[in-house]
Parts: C-alpha cells; sequence; structure tokens
C-alpha cells in the first residue's frame, strides 16, 4: 500500500473500510580481559583438542581468574551504554560508548505545528465478548495468570474471530495454522486496537510480536496513502539487529494481503539500500536506534506521519544504554502518537520511561511482575569453578544432547566465543558461533544453519542472542553466568516456549557471581526449582540485588 495516492484536496485516498471485522462481513478495505597470552584455564577436563580451551596462564587476573574485572576486559571506563559493568571496547571505535548521536535533529515544535487528525480506534466488541460478564473475564484472567490495570479495560478475546480482525488480517493468521490466540494477543489485542497506550509485560515466546503487530496493520490500513516524502505510519524500536530481521520476517508474512511495505535499518551493515527502502515509501519501519537517528540526521526518512510507536524489548534497550536515543526518537513523533511497550521484566527504569511517554495508559501482565522464569523450565544450577566450566559443560551435553536438539550456549565475551566453539568443534560437535564481531552475512549464515538443524548447538553472547527468535530450543546453557537477573531470565527464556518444557543449566562461580546468588535463590523458589546447599549457603551471606548497568550513550547499532 506504499504506492502513492493522490485524492481529493491532495490529502490522498482514505484506506476507508480498513477495519471490515470478518465477524461483520466487512472487506477489510483496505551481545581482566582473557588473559593476554594464554587462552582458558587449565585444560578443561584434557578434552580440548588443539588451542581451543587450552592451559591458564599463571593464575591471577588472567582468563576468568578472580580479579579480571569485566571494565579491564572491555577496555577502560567509557561513559556510555554498559559503563559500570563493561566500559569502552578496547578496539576503540564504534561499540558502547557515549556519542553526540541525535545532535542533529532539530526540536520539534508540536504545540505550534498544525497535525493531520488520525484514526486509532478501530475496536468493535465481538457480540460473543459482549455477552461475557466482568466476572467471566476475570476468571479466564486469572486462571492464564494475566493482570490488567488501566481504565475501562476490554476484556479478552478467546477466539481470532472475537479479536474481530478484518479479513486481510485473518487470512495470513489462518495460513500459519494458529488455532487460539496466546494469553497476550487474547488481552493485547483488544487494548491496542482501542487505540490506547500500553505497556505489555511476557516471557520471550509468549505470541507478543503478533499482539502488537496485527493492530498495527489495521491502524495502517485506516490512515492516507503515503504521499512523496512521507516517512512511515509504524515504527517499531528493537535493540538488537537478529531481532529487528526477525520482527520483519513477521511482517512480511502477515502484511502480504494488504501489501503493507516495510524495512528494516540496523548498523553493522552499508546504508545504500536501506537509503533506498527508505525513501521509496514504507508504511512499517522497524529500526535499531543508533542507525535510525542516523537516517533522521542524514534526512533519509522522517517520523512525521507515525502515529503507531512500538518498542520491543524495552528492559533490554534501556540496559544496552539506549535511553537517550529512544527519547530523540521520541522528540521527533507527534504527541499523540499510540505508543505500545513491550518488556519481559518491569524495573523502575522502564516504568520512568513509560510515566514519561504513556499517558493514560493500559498495562497486561502475563505471570508476575516478580523476576521468576518460566515455569516450564527446569532451571539446573551447578556450582563450580572456572577451571571445571569446560569438563561439566561437556558431561551436560553427553547427558542431555541429541543431534535433534536445538542446544544455545550463553558466553559472556567475543573470544570466549569463538574459544569455546574450537573446543566444542574440536571434541566433535557441529558448533557455531555468533557475536558481534562476526559479519552480518556471517551472522544471517550461522542463524539459518541453526534454524534448518544444520548446526544443533550455537554458542552466542547475549547481544547477539538478544531477539533470537528460533523454536525448540531445548537446551540452554549459560557457560558463563550473566552480570544481572535480567539477564538470566531473558537468557533461560529461550526455551519452554508455547507452552513446551525447556532445560537451563547454569555454572555459577562464586568468586564472580556470588553477589548474585541471593536474588538466583529467590527466583528459583518463586517457580519450585532445586536449590543446590551450596547456592542457598551463599545466599545467606550474599549483599543482595546488584545495581542495573550504565544508561549512558548506548550501542550504535
Amino acid at each position: 500500500m506504499s504506492h502513492y495516492g493522490g485524492g481529493p484536496g491532495g490529502g490522498g485516498y482514505s484506506r476507508g473500510g480498513a477495519y471490515g471485522s470478518s465477524a461483520y462481513g466487512g472487506s477489510g478495505g483496505g551481545y581482566g580481559g582473557s588473559s593476554s597470552g594464554g587462552g582458558y584455564g587449565g585444560s578443561y577436563g584434557g578434552s580440548s583438542g588443539g588451542g581451543g580451551y587450552g592451559s591458564y596462564s599463571g593464575g591471577g587476573a588472567g582468563g576468568y581468574g578472580a580479579g579480571a574485572s569485566y571494565g579491564g576486559a572491555y577496555g577502560s571506563g567509557g561513559a556510555g551504554g554498559y559503563q559500570s559493568s563493561y566500559g569502552a571496547p578496547a578496539g576503540g571505535g564504534g561499540g558502547y560508548q557515549s556519542s553526540n548521536l541525535g545532535a542533529g535533529l532539530s526540536q520539534i515544535d508540536f504545540a505550534n505545528t498544525e497535525l493531520v487528525p488520525f484514526e486509532k480506534n478501530f475496536y468493535i466488541e465481538h457480540p460473543d465478548v459482549t455477552k461475557r460478564s466482568e466476572q467471566e473475564a476475570n476468571e479466564w484472567r486469572a486462571s492464564k495468570n494475566i493482570s490488567v490495570s488501566g481504565m475501562d479495560v476490554p476484556k479478552p478475546v478467546m477466539t481470532f474471530d472475537e479479536a474481530s480482525m478484518p479479513e486481510y488480517v485473518l487470512t495470513e493468521v489462518l495460513k500459519c495454522g494458529f488455532n487460539t490466540p496466546t494469553p497476550i494477543q487474547s488481552q493485547g489485542w483488544p487494548m491496542a486496537l482501542k487505540g490506547r497506550n500500553m505497556v505489555g509485560i511476557s516471557a520471550t515466546g509468549s505470541g507478543k510480536t503478533l499482539a502488537f503487530l496485527l493492530p498495527a496493520m489495521v491502524h495502517i490500513n485506516a490512515q492516507a496513502y503515503l504521499k512523496p516524502g512521507d516517512g512511515p505510519i509504524v515504527l517499531v524500536l528493537a535493540p538488537t539487529r537478529e531481532l529487528a530481521v526477525q520482527i520483519k520476517e513477521e511482517c512480511d508474512k502477515f502484511g502480504a494481503s494488504s501489501d503493507i511495505k516495510n524495512t528494516v535499518v540496523y548498523g553493522g551493515v552499508k546504508k545504500g539500500t536501506q537509503v533506498q527502502a527508505l525513501r521509496a515509501g514504507i508504511e512499517i519501519l522497524i529500526a535499531t536506534p543508533g542507525r535510525l537517528i542516523d537516517h533522521l540526521e542524514q534526512g533519509n526518512t522522517n517520523l512525521r506521519r507515525v502515529t503507531y510507536l512500538v518498542m520491543d524489548e524495552a528492559d533490554r534497550m534501556l540496559d544496552m544504554g539506549f535511553e537517550p536515543q529512544i527519547r530523540k526518537i521520541c522528540s521527533q513523533i507527534r504527541p499523540d502518537r499510540q505508543v505500545l511497550m513491550w518488556s519481559a521484566t518491569w524495573p523502575k527504569e522502564v516504568q520512568a520511561l513509560a510515566n514519561d511517554y504513556l499517558r493514560d495508559y493500559y498495562q497486561v501482565t502475563v505471570g508476575s511482575l516478580d523476576l521468576s522464569g518460566n515455569k516450564n523450565i527446569t532451571q539446573m544450577i551447578e556450582v563450580c569453578t572456572d577451571q571445571d566450566k569446560y569438563r561439566n559443560l561437556l558431561r551436560i551435553l553427553r547427558e542431555n544432547y541429541s543431534a535433534k536438539d536445538r542446544v544455545l550456549v550463553f558466553v559472556e565475551t567475543k573470544k570466549g566465543c569463538d574459544m569455546l566453539c574450537r573446543s566444542l568443534r574440536a571434541d566433535g560437535y557441529t558448533a557455531r558461533a555468533m557475536h558481534g564481531d562476526k559479519s552480518q552475512e556471517e551472522r544471517d549464515w550461522t542463524l539459518r544453519e541453526f534454524k534448518n538443524k544444520n548446526s544443533t548447538l550455537l554458542v552466542a553472547t547475549d547481544v547477539a542472542a538478544r531477539g533470537l527468535d528460533v523454536d525448540d530450543i531445548r537446551i540452554v546453557i549459560n557457560f558463563d553466568f550473566p552480570k544481572e537477573m535480567e539477564s538470566y531470565v531473558h537468557r533461560i527464556g529461550r526455551t519452554g516456549r508455547g507452552g513446551k518444557t525447556g532445560l537451563a543449566v547454569s555454572f555459577f562461580v562464586a568468586e564472580k557471581n556470588g553477589r548474585l546468588a541471593r536474588e538466583l535463590v529467590e527466583i528459583l523458589k518463586r517457580t519450585s526449582q532445586v536449590i543446590p546447599p551450596e547456592l542457598q549457603a551463599m545466599a545467606s551471606f550474599s549483599s543482595g540485588a546488584p545495581k542495573r548497568g550504565g544508561r549512558g550513550g548506548g550501542r550504535r547499532y
């Protein structure tokens, strides 16, 4: 639909009849340094061959030994992104650093700007939903562990027909073989279709992408056609390129029937093809914050037509230091836009962002607001030393892994990712590595190999794996335990998706991870997991919850 329309008075043709619910017969219109020199410690079980995880270089602060701070590992200081935890990259250039990104964007005086009116309330309650009492709706929410807040919260829908989606949307949904909406979709669709701001808090793999994407398509089809020079109508912000690409794939799939055009922009690749797509006219733009600001500063697109804004994985965007970029982007969008913020956790930083940019919003939460993890996931914690980790990993794989199972192994550093992958390959596993120093082509190929099960063991860093949307990951292994518990919950959420069971194994090193013991024990308790006695003892002496990472300049994706 991004062909340019004319229309009476130059206003562009309305996509009128855009809603056209099938329920009512309408047609629907329209990601201390590993010690220099010695690799990783003491021959992990003697099984690594040819390099890989060799012997520890003389103790002290090298490798993963005590005292090798991650600030040192990544370089020094640095005011941005992961500032207090990581610092700026030792290679210089790019990376997690502060910058004047966005300084070239002028402030828009919306108070003195004539804004074209737009429609955003398209919800027509299905008769079957109307017949249900509030008590029945509350009982259903309780059965799905859903809590809601806000004024005039709509009742959930139980079927796709009850969602009163237009025919052009339902057609693509039914093609995918979906039978019923997921809980977050059941409650989220009516909220989004009413045109109200909303916050959705839900675990990875809960169906949240379609919870915001399908209403976005309804929204688009009720707006005037794009004119030359117009920017997108829908903007989706995502923390990483992988997640952004996966959202685009869903847009391609579900926007086919209505010819809604989209593109994705992210860093690490040349801008040429991105510029062409932006200038050709697109209704949906999926973007990482840094690259979007680049394009805005260069005049390749604008946000004047954005009336539907999505912040996906908002907690992770703040963890990665993107808050200044998000605020700069929001300053370029009309204040009466509809905003949908999605997050797996609800820390105070995300709450503050929501309170600044969402007025009168609904909130829907699937599960508890406390960090807990998915009850379908068996969480195993192995308290060990760094020297034991590789040997333990091989044991876990022998006991639980078969060639048909997908396994995702998390490591902290890019170098560690490559080294562990080489060691696993030397031990006969078809492992692949994915991290931020890989080219986009390499990352895309690795992801395809993993998705197609040509290689079912993926070693990845947090940033590279963020947003990884692959079904049937049976085992997640935290080879390096994360630095904060939000990341732990995000990592293990890669398994146990769609109602299936999963296994998450984590290696917990007292010298490095002990400060997280108390918080980890609380998470394990909430999902009735087995707590190792050593971990429980550590929890009694830990200093409590850690501070979250920096909120400075952010990675320039």
